[in-house]
């Protein structure tokens, strides 16, 4: 899959996108990320990406000219039912499991244009009829962070990424809600003079107790 990200500051990717997982889905071939400098696409000599907003306001909002300059760069104005373009804004859509499932599966190429200040002109969005999405109830700074967990959330579920059986068991205990904590070595550790021991039906190697018991830990959050 074929990831682009329109923004203003690029080189903030360069250390997220070139380490671990993604890094290695870049060298195996199985993704490709793209950054594109808004500022390169203005025509204005101080290379302006933003402007007072119309009726009044605190902030700037980024003009809508740069990046719909950005984005026919990418596309060289050819549609493709395979691509998706996407605004990171806090006031669209909410991201979740079941949406990161689907890109991955339905698209070969997404853009993202990622949002600062008090957002993007929305004749971007209707212009190049983007889909708003949040990753949550909140404002961030800027939409780069989103962009990058999107990426992280979509890619890992492209064939290859990681191992078929982690995204096999993700997506049983996603399903039925089986947030059940997990251990690993050593079975104690001491910590402060108190020892903390590893659960025993989790050593036992009996795989139906292992499984009853972390539906039981699930339900007593729910409250069941």
């Amino acid at each position: 899959m074929l990831f682009h990200i329109i923004t203003i500051f690029p080189k903030i990717f360069d250390s997220y996108v070139n380490e671990s997982i993604l890094k290695r889905a870049q060298t195996n071939k199985l993704i490709t990320i793209k950054t594109h400098d808004v500022r390169q696409f203005t025509k204005d000599k101080h290379k302006k990406v933003d402007d007072a907003p119309y009726g009044g306001g605190a902030g700037m909002v980024l003009k809508a000219e740069p990046i719909l300059r950005a984005v026919e760069s990418i596309t060289k104005g050819k549609k493709s039912p395979k691509r998706k373009i996407v605004i990171l804004s806090a006031k669209g859509k909410s991201f979740d499991q079941k949406t990161a499932n689907t890109w991955a599966k339905k698209y070969k190429e997404i853009i993202f244009i990622s949002g600062r200040y008090e957002g993007i002109d929305e004749r971007v969005k209707i212009a190049l009829k983007a889909e708003e999405v949040s990753i949550g109830p909140y404002v961030l700074t800027d939409g780069d962070v989103a962009a990058m967990t999107i990426i992280s959330s979509v890619a890992r579920l492209l064939p290859g990424v990681i191992k078929s059986e982690s995204l096999k068991e993700e997506s049983h205990s996603y399903e039925h809600g089986l947030e059940y904590p997990q251990y690993t070595k050593p079975e104690i550790i001491t910590w402060k003079k108190k020892k903390y021991q590893t659960p025993k039906v989790l050593l036992s190697g009996n795989h139906g107790e292992i499984a009853r018991w972390r539906t039981g830990i699930v339900s007593k959050k729910r409250g069941e």
